[in-house]
């Protein structure tokens, strides 16, 4: 009997932008790391490159120039792979970088036809090893979440010396993180295979958590609505899928959906 299931889209294809609303020569990398490989704001985008062992980044517009053409530039950010890139709520062309070489860098860009900063504004030094993840916090413009291998870490950006929280440290390999809307909780995906619910301001363990995922390969968590969590991942089968979850009970999921199966 076959142990994969067929998924129902398999058939489906994308939908591709006229060759006139495309981004050309762009060489993005494809690199291993738990953060994001492209970011954008209301007015940049950036994105791995495969230059610098992957310590420079590629940056675009998001709306062509007057000749209807995009530039795309390249920044140099770190000394390692960058691992993880946000831009800042408050700020369009503030850019928060993690890396393999243990920083974290804030870059003020400017638009790609201009010359690019060759110094960051800010940088961190957590001194915890290869840092995996950053993300600004949605309602307070100088705090940022940094992930290393196990942990995540609270900073304030106008205290560079030590961060502010240094949450419980994880199972295995911290995957995943988001923030709430409101900026109360900050939720944690693990391979090993655990969700937690943190807040900073109350504990550094979590107020809530538990074994919900079914798989150690990849996953992804979002904060969807008020208290329910989304989360991307694999099944026992393999199967890829997207779950639904009340933050306030992780036991057991409020509904799943299957996406097909894994070739890995």
């Amino acid at each position: 009997m076959n142990r994969f299931k067929t998924s129902k889209f398999k058939n489906t294809t994308p939908k591709i932008a006229k060759k006139d609303g495309w981004i050309n020569n762009v060489r993005a990398g494809s690199f291993s790391c738990q953060g994001s490989h492209i970011k954008a704001s209301a007015k940049l985008v950036a994105f791995n490159t495969e230059q610098a062992g992957g310590g420079m980044l590629g940056l675009s517009s998001v709306k062509p120039g007057s000749d209807g053409e995009w530039t795309v530039t390249q920044i140099s950010c770190h000394s390692d792979l960058v691992t993880d890139m946000d831009f800042s709520p408050f700020d369009e062309c503030l850019l928060a970088t993690c890396s393999g070489d243990e920083t974290v860098k804030l870059w003020r860009l400017c638009d790609p036809e201009l010359q690019q900063p060759s110094a960051p504004e800010l940088t961190l030094r957590p001194g915890q090893g290869r840092l995996e993840l950053v993300l600004f916090h949605p309602t307070s413009s100088g705090l940022l979440a940094v992930g290393n291998t196990k942990s995540p870490l609270i900073w304030d950006t106008s205290r560079q010396d030590t961060p502010l929280a240094v949450l419980e440290q994880h199972g295995d390999q911290l995957q995943s993180m988001c923030w709430k809307q409101d900026g109360s909780l900050l939720a944690s995906s693990c391979k090993d295979k655990m969700l937690r619910v943190f807040d900073p301001r109350a504990q550094l363990t979590p107020v809530q958590s538990a074994k919900s995922l079914q798989n150690n390969k990849d996953s992804r968590i979002l904060w969807a609505k008020d208290d329910l969590l989304l989360t991307t991942g694999f099944d026992m089968m393999r199967s890829r899928e997207v779950r639904l979850w009340d933050s306030r009970k992780l036991s057991s999921s409020v509904s799943s959906a299957s996406l097909g199966t894994s070739s890995g």
